[in-house]
């Protein structure tokens, strides 16, 4: 899920629950050209990060404990990042959402986005 700097979801990519973050990391992004990226550390891979750079965003990613060199990051502003979590437990407000009824993917993510919908008309 991407949100924007008021914690509204934009953005929903529905993947497996075995499925790496890092895979659907440029999806989330492509075509939106953010000034930050504030994410966990499962979006920490060099490919992205040089990705961010070539856009002009700043990759705020902590990084994983076993790289060599720590990269630097604006500790003020990754606690913004609570944003996306807060986003996250308002959708599980919907019974259909945390539980997930749906057989199929699309009916799934499609009551998400709608529900995201009513989440962000309040």
């Amino acid at each position: 899920m991407a949100t924007d700097s008021l914690g509204n979801a934009i953005r929903f990519i529905l993947t497996g629950g075995e499925r790496n973050d890092i895979t659907q990391a440029e999806a989330l992004i492509e075509n939106l050209f953010p000034d930050y990226v504030i994410a966990d550390k499962g979006y920490d891979s060099d490919k992205f990060i040089l990705l961010l750079k070539k856009r002009n965003s700043e990759a705020v990613i902590p990084s994983r404990i076993n790289r060599k060199i720590q990269r630097l990051i604006d500790t003020d502003l990754y606690k913004e990042r609570h944003l996306i979590e807060c986003c996250i437990g308002k959708l599980k407000h919907f019974r259909r959402v945390f539980s997930r009824f749906d057989k199929l993917a699309k009916n799934y993510l499609s009551f998400v986005q709608f529900a995201s919908t009513i989440v962000w008309l309040r």
